[in-house]
């Protein structure tokens, strides 16, 4: 019987190596839940699992689709089961790892997605510049970044009743048999390391891969490109544009730490250690008894 293993948790906690190192251990195979790294040749910018950080492991849902396509959750949730269903044919275990919670649940449990009906589309607005205007009605709402169908619809209702729709969105029931993997950090921590990791992707070359991608579509969507971009343009310097990216990507962490703690109730919650991960690989270990 195929074992499954999911690790989720805020981006920069070291949930790749984690699943590098089960998926050795366990003989799995890994899918990617990672809404950005489903795009080709965004690497730099989306932190992006490298050949040799693979070490020969065979992933799944990377590098599918082009920038220029319009690739939704419901999308990813068909081709993603196509690859779950097979591998637990097959008798295969499976690592499931990445930092797009709503590409987890969609994956996993009985989550439906509904056609709706004159819904504005907010052409001109990012994900994230959606989401902050449906936070600054409604702080307390449940709808992913990721999300955007949700997101238009719940801008589109206001704006035509002045109603809010309140979060009535099921806690849907699980699918498959899975074990939950999260890995956390103390924010200050946290966003420290994120900070590095900045600095890090404009030493590997970030700014030439956006100047290579800065026409696709969806590049304007993404933390790290759409402020690079801007750079590019001249409507920030270099120093802006840093932290700009720095203080989008410390936001998205906070972001996905309240979604995944509220949309889910069976996470095994593990600190990520900074100064030696291989103590966090081992709690792992003797949780899982591997």
């Amino acid at each position: 019987m195929s074992k499954i293993i999911v690790i989720v948790g805020p981006t920069g906690t070291g949930k790749t190596r984690l699943s590098i190192h089960l998926a050795k251990k366990l003989n799995a195979e890994i899918i990617n839940a990672d809404a950005t790294q489903v795009y080709m040749d965004a690497n730099i910018g989306t932190a992006k699992v490298t050949k040799e950080e693979m070490e020969d492991v065979k992933h799944h849902m990377i590098d599918i689709v082009s920038l220029n396509d319009n690739y939704t959750v419901k999308d990813y949730q068909t081709d993603a089961r196509k690859v779950l269903d097979k591998l637990i044919s097959e008798g295969k275990n499976v690592i499931i790892v990445g930092g797009s919670g709503l590409y987890t649940k969609a994956l996993l449990y009985n989550y439906n997605f509904t056609d709706e009906e004159e819904i504005k589309t907010y052409n001109n607005l990012t994900n994230e510049e959606l989401k902050e205007q449906v936070d600054l009605i409604y702080k307390d709402n449940d709808i992913h970044v990721n999300n955007r169908k949700r997101l238009e619809r719940f801008l589109s209702h206001y704006e035509v009743t002045g109603e809010i729709i309140k979060n009535n969105e099921e806690k849907d029931e699980a699918l498959y048999d899975f074990t939950m993997i999260g890995l956390e950090a103390d924010r200050e921590i946290l966003y420290k390391n994120l900070d590095h990791r900045v600095e890090e992707m404009f030493i590997n070359g970030l700014i030439n891969e956006v100047k290579g991608l800065k026409n696709y579509s969806k590049t304007k969507s993404l933390i790290g490109y759409k402020e690079t971009i801007m750079y590019l343009d001249g409507e920030l310097s270099l120093d802006e544009a840093k932290e700009l990216i720095k203080k989008n990507t410390r936001k998205y962490a906070k972001r996905q730490m309240t979604w995944y703690r509220h949309q889910f109730d069976n996470i095994n919650w593990f600190k990520t250690d900074y100064e030696d991960f291989n103590n966090t690989i081992n709690e792992v270990d003797n949780f899982l008894k591997i």
